[in-house]
C-alpha cells in the first residue's frame, strides 16, 4: 500500500510543474508537447481524410481568417508577457467540415474544425471569433493534456483501492463508490473547470484580435435557444450551463476591452 500511495504522491508532484500563462497557476500535467502533439495531429489528420472538408468557399476562408487572427492575438500576448517561444510547436490548422453537429473543437497543438451546423448560429465572422477564441484558448492552456492526465491519476487511484483492499465484496463496493464520487466529484468539475477557463482566455483573445467581446453572450443566448433548453443539470455535466456562461461572459466583457487597449485595440466593429 506505501508504495501505490508513493506512486501517487510522485504523480501529483509531477503534475504541479507546468505553469499556464494565462492565469498563472500550476497545471496538472506530466504530458509534454513532444509526447502529445505528434498524436494529436496524427489524429487530425486521420479525422480529415474521413470527413468532408469544405475548400475555397467564402464560409472555409472566413474560419481560416478568424483562426489566424485569433492565433496571431495569442502569440502577441504571450510574447508581451514573458512567454515569446511558448507556441513554438504549434501547428495551426482551421478546416470547416460539412456537418450539422452544432460544435467546433481544438486538438492540442492548434488543429481545429468547425462544424457546418455551427455557422447559422455564429451569425458571421464575429460569432465564429467567439467560438475560435474558445477552441484556440483549450489548446493554448493545454487542456487536453491536462485532462489526460486527470485521467491517468484516476485509473491510478483505481488501481490502489483494488490492490489494498482484498475483500472481495468492499472492492465492488469501493470500484461503484469510486466510480461514480471521481466522476462526479472530480473530473466533471475539472472539465467545467476548463470550459469557463477558455471562455475567459479565449474573450481576452478575441477582443485582442479586434473582435467585440460583447458578442460573446449574444452568441451563448443564441446556443441556449438552439438547445430548446434541453441539457444535464450543470453538476452532471462536462460543461457549465448556458446561464452560467452567459453570466460570466456578460461580467467579462469590460475586463476583456480593458486587455485589448493595452495592445491599442479600442476599435471592435
Amino acid at each position: 500500500m506505501k508504495k501505490i500511495v508513493l506512486i501517487i504522491a510522485v504523480f501529483i508532484g509531477v503534475s504541479a510543474c507546468k505553469v499556464n500563462p494565462f492565469t498563472g497557476q500550476k497545471t496538472l500535467n506530466f504530458y509534454p508537447n513532444s509526447q502529445v502533439f505528434p498524436s494529436a495531429f496524427a489524429q487530425y489528420d486521420q479525422f480529415l481524410t474521413e470527413n468532408k472538408v469544405v475548400k475555397g468557399t467564402t464560409e472555409a476562408q472566413m474560419i481560416t481568417k478568424v483562426g489566424q487572427r485569433i492565433s496571431s492575438a495569442a502569440e502577441r500576448w504571450l510574447a508581451a508577457n514573458g512567454y515569446p517561444g511558448y507556441l513554438k510547436d504549434y501547428k495551426w490548422e482551421y478546416n470547416l467540415v460539412n456537418d450539422e453537429t452544432v460544435n467546433a473543437w481544438c486538438m492540442p497543438g492548434g488543429k481545429i474544425v468547425f462544424y457546418s451546423g455551427i455557422l447559422p448560429i455564429c451569425q458571421g465572422e464575429t460569432g465564429v471569433a467567439v467560438v475560435m477564441g474558445h477552441e484556440v484558448a483549450h489548446a493554448l492552456a493545454d487542456h487536453g493534456a491536462q485532462r489526460m492526465s486527470a485521467g491517468t491519476l484516476q485509473q491510478v487511484g483505481a488501481v490502489a483501492g483494488n490492490i489494498a483492499i482484498q475483500d472481495e465484496q468492499k472492492r465492488n463496493l469501493f470500484n461503484q463508490a469510486y466510480g461514480i464520487g471521481s466522476q462526479v466529484g472530480i473530473m466533471l468539475p475539472f472539465s467545467r473547470g476548463h470550459e469557463t477557463e477558455a471562455d475567459r482566455i479565449g474573450l481576452q483573445i478575441m477582443a485582442i484580435a479586434g473582435y467585440n467581446p460583447d458578442e460573446a453572450a449574444e452568441l451563448w443566448k443564441r446556443m441556449k435557444a438552439n438547445s430548446g433548453g434541453e441539457a444535464p443539470p450543470e453538476f452532471m455535466s462536462t460543461h457549465p450551463s448556458n446561464d452560467t456562461r452567459i453570466n460570466n461572459l456578460t461580467v467579462w466583457a469590460p475586463w476583456a476591452r480593458e486587455e485589448a487597449t493595452k495592445f491599442g485595440v479600442t476599435d471592435f466593429n
